[in-house]
């Protein structure tokens, strides 16, 4: 991870546990949830958001404005619309996508879900796919919500990704291996 990544993640981090435990005192987990997923969509479709949380041209003040008036706006949870306003004034917005990352891993995490990132050469289907979830969730002892992507690259197999573990199947990496092997022969 880079520095300037990490240091947005740290940040995040730290905002994200400050509004999870305050969703949770006030038993609102279900709507800060509704509302993360309402900010993502906002973000990922407006390009004007996107621009004035990143650009340091936008004052403080302007951005707090514009941020608490999409969050009334959105109709967004009171906690979440206060600790935009506070990263407004503090100049942080630019770690919002970080801290919507942060929060949907906090509120999976209190569900007893955990995200495994898949990557294989062909689209999974529907079945294995589902195998897959049961086989990851045996092994960490919590429900496994599967994010699949392809990349044609690995050739065949599979890169599964849970937590800090990976494994790697893929035929690509094991031809690597293979080849590793070979030049310490030669």
């Amino acid at each position: 991870m880079s520095e300037p990544a990490s240091i947005s993640a740290g940040i995040a981090a730290r905002y994200a546990t400050a509004v999870f435990d305050i969703a949770e005192e006030n038993k609102a987990l279900d709507s800060l949830e509704t509302s993360i997923n309402d900010l993502a969509a906002a973000l990922a479709d407006s390009e004007d958001l996107n621009s004035l949380i990143h650009s340091p041209l936008v004052s403080r003040e302007e951005q707090g404005a514009a941020i608490t008036a999409v969050a009334d706006k959105m109709g967004l949870e009171p906690v979440l619309r206060n600790t935009l306003a506070l990263m407004a004034d503090k100049r942080r917005l630019f770690v919002l996508p970080a801290l919507i990352e942060a929060l949907r891993a906090r509120l999976a995490d209190a569900r007893g879900e955990v995200t495994a990132e898949v990557v294989s050469a062909k689209a999974l289907t529907k079945t294995q796919s589902e195998k897959l979830a049961k086989t990851l969730a045996e092994r960490v002892g919590k429900k496994v919500t599967i994010n699949a992507s392809v990349d044609a690259s690995i050739i065949g197999g599979l890169v599964v990704k849970v937590g800090s573990k990976m494994i790697d199947s893929s035929i690509r990496s094991k031809l690597n291996s293979l080849q590793n092997a070979m030049k310490e022969v030669g």
